[in-house]
């Protein structure tokens, strides 16, 4: 078994020192200084870079720069993505969005870890956990979402959260270790609706 083959079965693999992936790695870091080095008006020549190199696209999506991505070759993006400034994703195996997914500032999508025990992290030993995000996601910023993960569709993500465990569809969660907090429902919107002042003079009076 390769060392890849490893790491997409979800066991302890050399990230370290085998040259498929050093070679893997370098590869996406040069991808990384090509992508972040378009002009702001060259989206064109973004898209076609993200489409070529990416598993799988939508046809509609937005990546802002800087992105990093270690492997891009292993990330899918569903229709309609959309991802603002500082996007990191370490995608040691599969990491996979769905559509409408909005992802904030300063996001990082980790798939990859190291083991607890210091000798066999001191190998150069890591392991990945797949992760996926259904549609109609919304995750705020400086969000970590950790390998092994699985988002449910219509979720949204306070910021600041790092999900560890799996969150249901139609919730929103927050919190370290993220946990639920409610179901979402057209309640939730009502606030904007009527606006900033009402909104802020409704929680003044719960306070």
């Amino acid at each position: 078994m390769t060392e890849k083959e490893k790491a997409f079965a979800g066991l302890l693999y050399d990230a370290t020192y085998d040259q498929e992936i050093v070679e893997g790695r370098l590869r996406s870091q040069e991808q990384n200084y090509d992508y972040n080095h378009f002009r702001p008006s060259q989206k064109a020549e973004r898209d076609a870079m993200i489409r070529r190199l990416f598993k799988k696209t939508g046809k509609n999506f937005v990546i802002e720069q800087p992105f990093q991505c270690d492997f891009w070759e292993r990330v899918t993006i569903g229709e309609n993505f959309y991802s603002n400034y500082n996007l990191i994703i370490l995608a040691g195996t599969e990491v996979e969005f769905g559509d409408n997914v909005f992802i904030a500032p300063n996001c990082g999508i980790y798939a990859a870890g190291h083991p607890f025990d210091s000798q066999l992290r001191n190998q150069g030993l890591e392991y990945a956990w797949p992760i996926k995000v259904g549609s109609n996601v919304w995750i705020g910023g400086h969000v970590c979402i950790m390998g092994g993960v699985t988002i449910g569709d219509n979720t949204v993500i306070a910021a600041g959260s790092v999900v560890t465990r799996d969150i249901p569809s139609g919730v929103l969660a927050g919190g370290n270790p993220c946990r639920v907090i409610r179901r979402l429902s057209g309640e939730d919107d009502e606030k904007y609706k009527k606006g900033f002042y009402h909104y802020k003079s409704s929680r003044e009076e719960k306070a």
